[in-house]
Protein backbone atom coordinates (compact mmCIF):
# COMPACT_ATOMS: atom_id res chain seq x y z
CA UNK A 1 0.00 0.00 0.00
CA UNK A 2 1.27 3.55 -1.16
CA UNK A 3 2.06 5.72 1.31
CA UNK A 4 0.93 9.36 0.99
CA UNK A 5 3.17 12.08 1.31
CA UNK A 6 0.95 15.20 2.60
CA UNK A 7 3.28 18.14 2.59
CA UNK A 8 3.61 19.91 6.05
CA UNK A 9 2.10 23.11 6.47
CA UNK A 10 3.71 25.52 8.95
CA UNK A 11 2.30 28.36 8.29
CA UNK A 12 0.26 28.26 11.37
CA UNK A 13 3.95 28.96 12.81
CA UNK A 14 4.49 32.39 10.83
CA UNK A 15 3.01 35.49 12.15
CA UNK A 16 3.19 38.91 9.86
CA UNK A 17 4.35 41.46 12.30
CA UNK A 18 0.76 43.08 11.85
CA UNK A 19 -0.57 40.71 14.57
CA UNK A 20 2.44 40.03 16.44
CA UNK A 21 1.37 41.23 19.86
CA UNK A 22 -2.22 38.63 19.84
CA UNK A 23 -0.10 35.66 18.34
CA UNK A 24 2.84 36.89 21.96
CA UNK A 25 -0.59 37.23 23.89
CA UNK A 26 -1.96 33.94 23.17
CA UNK A 27 2.29 32.55 23.92
CA UNK A 28 2.25 34.40 27.29
CA UNK A 29 -0.58 32.70 28.66
CA UNK A 30 1.58 29.72 28.74
CA UNK A 31 4.08 31.23 29.80
CA UNK A 32 7.68 32.89 29.82
CA UNK A 33 8.18 34.09 26.00
CA UNK A 34 11.87 33.93 24.90
CA UNK A 35 12.69 36.23 21.82
CA UNK A 36 15.58 35.97 19.56
CA UNK A 37 16.60 36.91 16.62
CA UNK A 38 18.68 37.16 12.99
CA UNK A 39 19.51 36.06 9.41
CA UNK A 40 19.50 32.00 9.37
CA UNK A 41 20.70 31.97 6.00
CA UNK A 42 21.72 28.44 6.10
CA UNK A 43 20.64 26.57 8.78
CA UNK A 44 23.17 24.63 10.39
CA UNK A 45 23.61 22.93 13.89
CA UNK A 46 25.06 25.68 15.77
CA UNK A 47 21.77 27.30 14.83
CA UNK A 48 19.64 24.58 15.83
CA UNK A 49 21.48 23.89 18.94
CA UNK A 50 21.30 27.46 19.65
CA UNK A 51 17.84 27.89 19.60
CA UNK A 52 16.55 24.96 21.01
CA UNK A 53 18.79 26.40 24.24
CA UNK A 54 16.74 29.53 23.82
CA UNK A 55 13.64 27.47 23.81
CA UNK A 56 14.80 26.05 27.03
CA UNK A 57 14.36 28.88 28.43
CA UNK A 58 10.96 29.79 28.29
CA UNK A 59 7.45 28.19 27.09
CA UNK A 60 7.88 29.55 23.77
CA UNK A 61 10.52 31.17 21.29
CA UNK A 62 9.41 33.65 18.89
CA UNK A 63 11.81 34.30 15.90
CA UNK A 64 12.51 37.12 14.02
CA UNK A 65 14.07 36.89 10.60
CA UNK A 66 15.36 40.10 8.91
CA UNK A 67 13.99 41.01 5.46
CA UNK A 68 16.39 40.46 2.97
CA UNK A 69 17.02 43.78 2.50
CA UNK A 70 17.64 44.03 6.21
CA UNK A 71 19.94 41.37 6.17
CA UNK A 72 22.12 42.53 2.79
CA UNK A 73 22.92 45.85 4.81
CA UNK A 74 24.81 43.52 7.46
CA UNK A 75 27.40 43.47 5.22
CA UNK A 76 27.62 39.71 4.90
CA UNK A 77 28.20 40.27 1.43
CA UNK A 78 25.99 41.34 -1.61
CA UNK A 79 24.33 37.43 -2.64
CA UNK A 80 23.24 37.11 0.66
CA UNK A 81 20.98 35.82 2.11
CA UNK A 82 21.39 33.18 -0.42
CA UNK A 83 17.67 32.40 0.69
CA UNK A 84 14.83 34.46 0.78
CA UNK A 85 12.71 35.63 3.50
CA UNK A 86 9.76 33.32 2.51
CA UNK A 87 12.33 30.17 2.14
CA UNK A 88 13.80 30.88 5.27
CA UNK A 89 11.00 31.77 7.57
CA UNK A 90 9.33 28.23 6.45
CA UNK A 91 12.10 26.74 7.60
CA UNK A 92 12.53 28.17 11.16
CA UNK A 93 8.70 27.35 10.95
CA UNK A 94 9.32 23.36 10.69
CA UNK A 95 11.59 23.24 14.16
CA UNK A 96 10.08 21.94 16.88
CA UNK A 97 12.02 24.64 19.26
CA UNK A 98 10.10 27.45 17.76
CA UNK A 99 6.93 28.48 18.38
CA UNK A 100 6.34 31.66 16.27
CA UNK A 101 8.51 33.29 12.87
CA UNK A 102 7.98 36.70 12.25
CA UNK A 103 10.61 39.60 10.70
CA UNK A 104 11.44 43.03 10.37
CA UNK A 105 13.08 44.80 7.93
CA UNK A 106 14.92 47.20 9.95
CA UNK A 107 18.43 47.35 10.94
CA UNK A 108 17.49 45.94 14.99
CA UNK A 109 14.97 44.21 15.94
CA UNK A 110 14.00 47.06 18.44
CA UNK A 111 10.64 48.31 17.47
CA UNK A 112 9.43 44.69 17.08
CA UNK A 113 11.04 43.72 20.91
CA UNK A 114 8.88 47.04 22.36
CA UNK A 115 5.67 45.62 20.53
CA UNK A 116 6.49 42.02 21.37
CA UNK A 117 7.61 42.67 25.47
CA UNK A 118 9.60 39.03 25.87
CA UNK A 119 9.96 37.63 28.82
CA UNK A 120 13.86 36.68 27.90
CA UNK A 121 15.57 38.28 25.16
CA UNK A 122 18.51 36.17 23.48
CA UNK A 123 21.08 36.77 21.43
CA UNK A 124 24.38 34.51 19.89
CA UNK A 125 27.51 34.52 21.99
CA UNK A 126 29.28 37.21 20.19
CA UNK A 127 27.10 40.12 21.30
CA UNK A 128 27.90 42.34 24.14
CA UNK A 129 24.44 42.28 25.97
CA UNK A 130 25.30 45.32 28.11
CA UNK A 131 25.60 47.89 25.01
CA UNK A 132 22.81 46.42 22.95
CA UNK A 133 19.40 48.69 23.02
CA UNK A 134 17.43 45.86 23.11
CA UNK A 135 18.75 44.09 25.71
CA UNK A 136 18.81 47.25 27.46
CA UNK A 137 14.98 47.81 26.79
CA UNK A 138 14.03 44.22 27.79
CA UNK A 139 15.67 44.64 31.25
CA UNK A 140 14.09 48.21 31.81
CA UNK A 141 11.08 46.42 31.34
CA UNK A 142 11.71 43.22 33.89
CA UNK A 143 13.16 40.99 31.31
CA UNK A 144 16.23 39.06 31.11
CA UNK A 145 18.63 39.66 28.24
CA UNK A 146 21.33 36.77 28.06
CA UNK A 147 23.95 35.99 25.65
CA UNK A 148 23.96 32.09 24.57
CA UNK A 149 27.61 30.34 23.81
CA UNK A 150 28.38 29.35 20.02
CA UNK A 151 28.33 26.19 19.63
CA UNK A 152 32.24 26.06 17.55
CA UNK A 153 32.66 25.30 14.50
CA UNK A 154 29.64 26.39 12.50
CA UNK A 155 29.28 29.25 10.79
CA UNK A 156 27.11 30.45 7.83
CA UNK A 157 29.79 32.48 6.44
CA UNK A 158 32.28 29.61 6.68
CA UNK A 159 30.24 26.95 4.76
CA UNK A 160 29.78 29.46 2.09
CA UNK A 161 33.16 29.95 1.60
CA UNK A 162 33.64 26.03 1.98
CA UNK A 163 31.40 25.56 -0.71
CA UNK A 164 32.55 28.04 -2.63
CA UNK A 165 36.18 26.57 -2.75
CA UNK A 166 35.31 23.10 -3.33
Amino acid sequence: MPIEHASPDFSEHLIDPLHIEEAVAQLKRKGPVVFTNGVFDVLHRGHVTYLAQARALGASLVVALNTDASAKRLGKGEDRPLNTLADRAWVMAALASVSRVTWFDEDTPLALIQRIRPDVLVKGGDYNMDVLAEAQWVRAQGGKALAIPFVSGYSTTQLVNRIRQS
